[in-house]
């Protein structure tokens, strides 16, 4: 399968050994002065180690890996004892990986291994390098009803549910993305369409991206197809501008579509660059 996942260069590589420390999964270690990883199955592509690698050596790329198996990581961190158990598990929690995180907790049960799992949630400080990466769920704001029945206070709650939204960064591999309605908007869309929030996105998690100037489609079409196949999306609504560029987006969708075994719904919206809907349609 194709999925996110970290890439050394070695010519950059000085072996100083940050990027294993800072590897909470143990899938990176130092063979003869450089940092190698030893397995893709415990590479969970969040990119901890990026933010550790004082040369830029570490970046993430889209390639063909075997599955992130949370239980073989496990088995691996177990017996280094429990800072090593509550800093993978809480690495996990604080991207929103909440799926693995559960199975650590369910391999730590299953094996009869005394762990205080009160302990866990306490370490704020983000592991990876780039906190605009980092998957996380946003919660939404409550208005009191002061604010709900004053028309003349322009305070609207956000509808986004999940952090990133570039489609570029988001891990296809994020829990929020299971079961999940999608929907894949051109960069322009919310800045044409001033309701935007309310009227599209509303119950969706959110992914971006422009067809014209972005240069990772390979990559795009692999996410989404990941998306549909193994996150099981329940439907793909398409938001574009009525320029030419943006049908480009919705070819994307199409050949995910077609390259995965399962027949997601997908709908194509498209906005005049006036914010007005032209066109609705199931495709």
């Amino acid at each position: 399968m194709k999925r996110t996942i970290i890439k050394i260069d070695e010519e950059k590589c000085n072996g100083c050994g940050n990027c294993v420390s800072g590897c909470h999964e143990g899938a990176l270690q130092l063979v003869d002065g450089k940092a190698v990883m030893i397995s893709d199955l415990y590479c969970d592509g969040l990119g901890a180690c990026i933010g550790e690698c004082p040369v830029g050596a570490i970046t993430l790329e889209e390639r063909e890996a075997e599955p992130y198996n949370e239980y073989a990581v496990m088995e691996r961190l177990v017996p280094k004892g429990d800072k090593i158990i509550k800093a993978h598990l809480n690495h996990l929690k604080e991207h929103g990986e909440m799926v693995f995180y559960q199975e650590g907790l369910n391999y730590l049960k299953e094996h009869n291994i005394n762990f205080d799992v009160s302990s866990l949630g306490e370490e704020k400080k983000l592991a990876c390098g780039c906190p605009g990466s980092m998957s996380r769920e946003l919660k939404k704001p409550v208005l009191n009803d002061d604010l709900q029945q004053n028309t003349e206070m322009e305070v609207l709650p956000s509808e986004l549910r999940q952090f990133p939204i570039q489609l570029q960064l988001l891990n296809p591999n994020a829990d929020f993305f299971k079961k999940a309605n999608l929907l894949l908007a051109a960069d322009c869309t919310a800045f044409a369409y001033g309701n935007f929030h309310s009227r599209f996105l509303k119950g969706k998690i959110l992914a971006i991206a422009c067809p014209k100037l972005d240069s990772n489609v390979p990559q795009y079409i692999s996410k989404l197809t990941y998306m549909i196949d193994n996150s099981e999306i329940e439907t793909l609504t398409v938001l574009i501008m009525e320029v030419p560029c943006c049908g480009g987006l919705v070819r994307i969708a199409e050949i995910a579509r077609e390259q995965a075994t399962r027949n997601v719904p997908i709908k194509v919206i498209m906005l005049s660059v006036q914010g007005e809907v032209i066109s609705e349609k199931w495709i």
